[in-house]
């Protein structure tokens, strides 16, 4: 079993802990397997973020300009414009040569979901040789739902009508097919932001929808370590998950390699107290059943 979930550098302020954007020194990617070994996790699935690589540009196009919030998007364009800072030439070449090497790596990405691009983000990712893809759900126009610098927008929004927003888009691309393993699923927690009780009707209809995809969901610990405080996904929509049939993979979310595979004990946990009794890895967009 693995961790897959990784990416190979850190965000935003915390980018001065990691390597110079887009730089890949020798022992960096060893780094990140050795911590994931001693966690208990023995392959690491990289996964970096397509909206953040330069050549995603064209693809993803400018998606907060027609946003009536000028305020959010002014701030989103500045935020991936700080972002948008590494290669994904460079990066599948990082993860190949590792694999060439001989660790126990997968090349992942993380595609960012925006319905009206997805067809030409396929066709921008189709030459690259993948083993999986994870999908995410960040953006609701120009609207970061996971940024600490747009949490504002929850209230002006509505809570209720934000966790419907988002899971009205997680749907669609859990119906999509266009990717293998729904990253962190309900995120939109992420800052803390709760309704006063689970929303079970919007987990059921993405746990249906994923189980009608056939596209597996990640049981991530990275929420421990942020404002909700709880892992991705809650308990109740996880429990639907595994209803519906969804595999699972383990991840960790991790930006640092001593973060890989930190509290796999604990995914493995929520996992096997739902039913589940395997998780996934990946080869060549082929999914592979590994037992716990």
């Amino acid at each position: 079993m693995g961790d897959h979930h990784v990416h190979l550098h850190p965000h935003g302020a915390n980018a001065e802990t990691g390597p110079p954007p887009g730089e890949y020194p020798d022992g960096h990617i060893e780094s990140y397997v050795e911590h994931a070994a001693t966690n208990g996790a023995m392959e690491v699935g990289f996964t970096e973020h397509l909206y953040r690589c330069v050549e995603s540009a064209d693809a993803l196009g400018t998606w907060w300009e027609t946003d009536p919030n000028k305020d959010l998007a002014a701030s989103t364009a500045a935020y991936v414009h700080g972002e948008r800072v590494l290669s994904l030439d460079k990066y599948v070449d990082a993860v190949l040569a590792a694999k060439d090497r001989g660790l126990p790596v997968l090349l992942g990405l993380e595609v960012d979901f925006f319905p009206e691009t997805i067809e030409a983000v396929l066709d921008l990712l189709k030459p690259y040789p993948f083993d999986f893809l994870i999908g995410s759900t960040h953006w609701l126009g120009a609207w970061g739902i996971d940024l600490e610098q747009q949490v504002h927008e929850f209230d002006r929004r509505g809570h209720e009508q934000s966790y419907e927003d988002y899971f009205a888009v997680e749907t669609e691309l859990a119906l999509s097919g266009t990717v293998d393993v729904l990253a962190h699923s309900d995120v939109v927690k992420k800052q803390g932001v709760f309704l006063p009780t689970p929303p079970l009707e919007l987990y059921d209809t993405l746990a249906e929808a994923a189980g009608r995809s056939g596209v597996a969901v990640e049981v991530s610990t990275a929420g421990l370590y942020q404002p909700a405080k709880e892992m991705y996904p809650h308990p109740d929509l996880l429990q639907r998950m595994y209803a519906n049939g969804v595999p699972i993979t383990l991840a960790s979310d991790a930006h640092r390699p001593k973060k890989c595979g930190r509290d796999r004990d604990r995914a493995l946990e929520l996992a096997k107290s739902v039913g589940y009794t395997s998780s996934l890895t990946f080869r060549e967009r082929q999914p592979i059943d590994v037992p716990f």
